[in-house]
């Protein structure tokens, strides 16, 4: 047996066993999720409303109608979706450099000079190459490609998320003002009667002239406020259609007190966070091919086998060309080992190596965001319910003493019609305070179901 057919399989073996040494394996961070993340609970069950469907958490079919032609006209999921293409075609040509290339040729040439006959020469050939992947160089860029594809998928339904999320709450607003605009509007009524009725007990010598400029200005400053709600909800309606993809226009809605407040807010474990939501994976997707590309950076400075290749046909006529004796080829491997390449390949793995240390204080960061986001959608959502009774409480009261000062001003002349603009203005702040505990209520409910990873699905 011939030692070179011993020598060869036993470099390439020792080759592909060193090989094994200069990439590494992604490995995921320890310590994270850990179970601190959500402040101020101790959470064993897994149960999540993060896997609830949104069609199924959001109850209001007008809501449901609204989402849908979010998904299918927002700009913002359009540029996600062509992301998505962009890293397709990159992580199909990552597959395909494991193959040969492949090129074909063709010349003709005539040449003519007075001193020497002419001559002509014509050639048809195919020639190819070939990078064997001995140092892991191919397989980590294909691993690069796909996190970088992945990557691309978490970042749309990233923004789903927040575009559900955005859609609810901005609709929960837009109830809330027309909750506001009622309650804003009656009291006007309420105050036209109090002018009317200030009036008439000062032509009964009951209140003073004054008692009647103050509920005439008790009018003008409610009603003053009336525009910017209207602004608020025309600004609010705007801002939905641009989230729908479509021209400025009315929102269909239901009532605030209409629509249902989820209580069973289960949150599952933190580290579920990893799995449910798609900015963690996106942040975790780009870490991962950040530890990639450093080890394609470590691969060039070892050497690269070339293995390239031709043939085809040769001849000074075209009678002869596809004759026996016109058949050439050739096969040649070679070996490029970089000496000195002017830093360039030291300066590339510092770079990729800085690359992955952001990416990886990125993930751990975007990590923490999220169980502040949990907490603190928690917390609103106990804050509001906590308030809700109390309040209900006080504008029953305050009614109460809107009743009270009234029928005391009309019995006693030497009573102020201050006290009962007091009164009035006390239970319109209440009653508005009352409409933001339930706006309150109702956006964090949303804002812990996508904080948890939820609206994807």
């Amino acid at each position: 047996m011939k030692l070179h057919k011993v020598i060869a399989p036993l470099l390439l073996l020792a080759l592909a066993i060193a090989a094994c040494k200069v990439t590494k394996p992604y490995l995921r961070p320890d310590n994270v999720a850990g179970n601190g993340l959500y402040r101020d609970t101790t959470i064993t069950d897994t149960t999540s409303i993060a896997n609830i469907p949104w069609r199924q958490f959001f109850a209001d079919s007008l809501l449901q109608n609204l989402i849908e032609e979010g998904m299918r006209n927002n700009l913002d999921i359009g540029i996600a979706v062509a992301r998505i293409h962009e890293a397709e075609a990159n992580f199909r040509q990552s597959k395909e450099a494991f193959y040969p290339s492949l090129l074909a040729n063709a010349t003709g040439s005539l040449q003519k000079n007075p001193d020497v006959p002419s001559s002509q020469t014509y050639e048809a050939w195919l020639s190819s190459s070939w990078q064997v992947d001995i140092w892991g160089k191919l397989r980590s860029t294909k691993k690069a490609e796909l996190a970088a594809l992945l990557q691309s998928d978490a970042y749309r339904r990233d923004v789903q998320t927040q575009l559900v999320a955005s859609i609810a709450t901005d609709y929960y607003a837009l109830q809330a003002y027309d909750e506001q605009l009622r309650i804003t509007l009656a009291t006007v009524e309420n105050r036209r009667e109090d002018v009317t009725t200030t009036q008439a007990l000062k032509d009964a010598d009951v209140l003073t002239g004054a008692a009647v400029m103050q509920s005439q200005a008790g009018l003008y400053s409610v009603e003053v406020t009336i525009p910017d709600i209207r602004q608020n909800i025309r600004q609010t309606e705007d801002a939905i259609c641009v989230m729908l993809g479509r021209n400025p226009g009315p929102i269909a809605r239901d009532s605030l007190y209409d629509t249902p407040v989820s209580t069973d807010l289960r949150m599952g474990l933190p580290v579920q966070l990893l799995a449910n939501r798609p900015d963690v994976q996106e942040a975790e997707f780009q870490l991962r091919n950040a530890a990639e590309l450093t080890n394609v950076a470590r691969t060039y400075f070892y050497p690269a086998l070339t293995i390239t290749g031709e043939g085809g046909l040769s001849s000074g006529t075209l009678a002869h060309f596809f004759d026996a004796s016109a058949l050439f080829g050739s096969i040649v491997g070679g070996l490029t080992q970089p000496i000195f390449q002017n830093g360039l390949n030291r300066q590339r793995l510092e770079v990729a190596k800085g690359v992955q240390q952001e990416y990886l204080l990125t993930f751990e960061k975007t990590l923490l965001t999220a169980g502040q986001e949990v907490s603190d959608a928690l917390f609103n959502y106990q804050s509001a319910t906590d308030k809700t009774t109390t309040r209900a409480k006080e504008i029953h009261f305050l009614q109460k003493a809107v009743d009270y000062t009234k029928e005391l001003m009309r019995a006693d002349a030497k009573a102020n019609y201050t006290d009962v603009l007091t009164s009035e203005q006390n239970l319109l702040a209440a009653q508005l305070e009352g409409v933001d505990d339930r706006l309150q209520q109702l956006q964090a409910v949303a804002t812990l179901y996508t904080s948890l990873g939820g609206g994807w699905r």
